[in-house]
């Protein structure tokens, strides 16, 4: 179940996200080309561990530890994920989830953050890596009002790349909430899921810019761009 889960996951997400496997082609990319074979990933805010299934399966010797505050997310990745895999359950807020890695991934995931949450989740990943540590996080970097004309071109193409997701049969968000709560087991965690978020209203979206001046702030020593599409990136950070 967790696997269907998982698959299901990706193709709901590829609704919201055009070329999302270009994301991760060139993660894997990068990774294989700085680091080689062997190491240890740190997927923050894993969901259900879509960044960590590619990793393990790219690179037999990799070992991945994934983090998430979503209590059906992380059923859903320990069931996916195999032994090589460490699920976490911890709030990017508070503690629990530092421990040094060779690098640190993350995709659609914190732009749930606060610009100040942001700086201080990127400062205490800088603390994380040794000198040559990669973080590259994958997301929507929203155009602001100083770009009229890339912002509605962004925001007219994701409208197409959903409205044909979906009539090819992509669940929507909280559509594949649904689905996943048919199991039992998974329906048992809505509640916890509810409480846990409550609190959480979405958060001011942080433009590129920021996202690099938080990085070179939070201690890291080389900062850019590794991929983009209209308003889609993959942020790029070494220490």
């Amino acid at each position: 179940m967790s696997r269907e889960l998982l698959t299901a996951w990706d193709t709901q997400q590829e609704a919201y996200i055009a070329h999302r496997e270009q994301r991760f082609t060139v993660m894997l990319e990068v990774l294989r080309l700085h680091l080689g074979e062997e190491f240890t990933v740190l997927d923050l805010a894993c969901g259900p561990g879509a960044i960590s299934d590619r990793v393990l399966r790219a690179f037999p010797k990799a070992r991945v530890i994934a983090v998430d505050y979503d209590p059906i997310l992380l059923h859903v990745a320990r069931g996916a994920l195999g032994d090589r895999a460490t699920v976490v359950d911890a709030d990017l807020l508070g503690t629990g989830w530092e421990t040094p890695v060779d690098a640190v991934l993350s995709s659609t995931a914190l732009h749930w953050l606060s610009p100040g949450q942001l700086l201080d989740v990127y400062t205490r990943v800088a603390g994380m890596l040794a000198p040559g540590g990669l973080l590259l996080n994958g997301d929507h970097l929203r155009w602001g009002p100083e770009s009229p004309t890339m912002r509605d071109l962004a925001d007219r193409h994701d409208a197409l790349t959903q409205r044909e997701a979906f009539a090819a049969g992509a669940l929507g968000y909280d559509d594949w909430y649904t689905e996943a709560r048919r199991d039992p087991a998974i329906d048992a965690l809505a509640a916890e899921r509810e409480r846990r978020f409550a609190n959480r209203p979405p958060q001011p979206l942080s433009s590129l810019e920021f996202h690099l001046a938080a990085l070179r702030t939070a201690g890291f020593a080389e900062t850019g761009t590794i991929w983009q599409y209209l308003d889609d990136y993959v942020v790029y950070a070494r220490r």
